[in-house]
């Protein structure tokens, strides 16, 4: 079906096109892993304000390796609090490496764990925060850095929908202990599939570094750390020491092309998604859905419909009214809703534990997202936000 109003509309210009095409038009070009993915790795982490970066092919991807390098400083597992308004692979990636997923519950201002939620969890056990930032809103507050700071417990951020949102003048992704981004077609930038990897944690870096490739030490580019592993084990190939049990979730030159360029117009592509946030949110009737977002510092992945109220035939109606009027939406918002409620969980939390979130329960049942995105005109929102009034 073609909608008037998709998710995402031109995230990939001809001018990204034309520079791939550039590359392969060379004699012998390099296509897998290589100087551009440096590169880009580079430039990210000079735009994100942090030291090291690491590309890989997903956001997934990067949960995962995050989660794996967690599990090398705490190889007797622990608890990590996470949210049930993420995507799956947040909640996933801390499952498939031993460690217990604890839940707390949303803001509903900023659809992100709630600060007060999260201290109730916190105990002796607990060795991580894996806060998403959901949606383009800021979910760190200063009260959260400093108890977990006191307690020297790792925030891990995940970023994949807020590329440039803001926390105390700082980007999301350079406050924690690792940030995992996603440029999945319909967020800030695209390299249509791909993921980044941004620490100061110089050892951090170094196991993401060899855990992207197998587990090889030779991806490492701290040479007295590959030396130490060469001499320990004299009886290897020194070019095939693994000492982890690493992926293959490597980035090719191609994906680095196209972030590379979109990464130049990142800046205005978050201050024209947050323009258009405003605008929806100013038009959208405050009477029957939620307009109190918490917006400072947003860099907005895409618009948030959330009913004030309980309403089933409201729902049933603002449903049927973005569909037959070709308004692409996605119910539950970020990731299918309550995750709590979804299969994978089911031997994992206990019978009903979904209903103990009652801020996420909401906006399971009542909530949606909507496309934003850079070539979204003023007068567009407008007819969307009437579309969505008439109901």
């Amino acid at each position: 079906m073609k909608f008037r109003y998709p998710l995402m509309r031109n995230n990939i210009l001809r001018e990204d096109l034309n520079l791939v095409i550039e590359h392969l038009s060379q004699e012998d070009p390099i296509l897998t892993n290589g100087p551009i993915v440096r590169k880009f790795e580079e430039e990210w982490s000079e735009w994100l304000g942090v030291k090291y970066s690491v590309f890989v092919n997903s956001g997934a991807s990067a949960n995962l390796l995050t989660m794996t390098a967690l599990r090398i400083e705490f190889p007797k597992g622990g608890e990590v609090i996470v949210p049930p308004l993420t995507w799956v692979s947040d909640i996933a990636s801390v499952i498939q490496n031993g460690f217990t997923p604890i839940f707390a519950d949303i803001n509903p201002q900023t659809l992100g764990m709630d600060t007060l939620k999260i201290k109730e969890k916190i105990n002796k056990n607990t060795v991580a925060v894996f806060i998403t930032h959901a949606q383009g809103f800021n979910g760190l507050t200063d009260e959260l850095i400093r108890e977990l700071s006191s307690k020297n417990i790792k925030l891990i951020e995940d970023v994949c929908e807020s590329h440039g949102a803001m926390h105390n003048n700082k980007r999301l992704g350079s406050v924690g202990w690792a940030s995992n981004f996603s440029f999945y077609y319909a967020h800030h930038m695209s390299t249509i599939e791909g993921g980044m990897i941004s620490t100061n944690d110089h050892m951090l870096y170094q196991n993401i570094r060899m855990l992207r490739s197998h587990g090889m030490v030779r991806e490492s580019d701290d040479l007295s750390l590959k030396q130490g592993y060469i001499q320990s084990n004299p009886e290897l190939n020194k070019d095939f020491i693994f000492a982890h049990a690493g992926y293959n979730v490597r980035n090719t030159e191609i994906g680095a092309i196209l972030g590379r360029n979109q990464l130049k117009r990142l800046n205005s592509v978050v201050v024209k998604r947050t323009q258009n946030l405003i605008h929806f949110l100013d038009k959208l009737d405050a009477n029957k859905y939620r307009t109190d977002f918490k917006i400072e510092g947003s860099s907005n992945y895409a618009f948030n419909l959330i009913l004030r109220d309980k309403d089933e035939k409201l729902v049933a109606r603002v449903m049927s009214k973005m569909s037959t009027s070709g308004v692409e939406f996605r119910r539950g918002s970020a990731g299918g809703g309550n995750q709590l409620r979804q299969p994978y969980l089911k031997n994992i939390v206990p019978e009903n534990f979904h209903l103990l979130y009652p801020e996420v329960e909401h906006v399971h049942f009542y909530g949606f997202y909507i496309g934003n995105f850079p070539d979204l005109k003023p007068e567009e929102v407008d007819e969307i936000c009437a579309i969505i009034n008439s109901a």
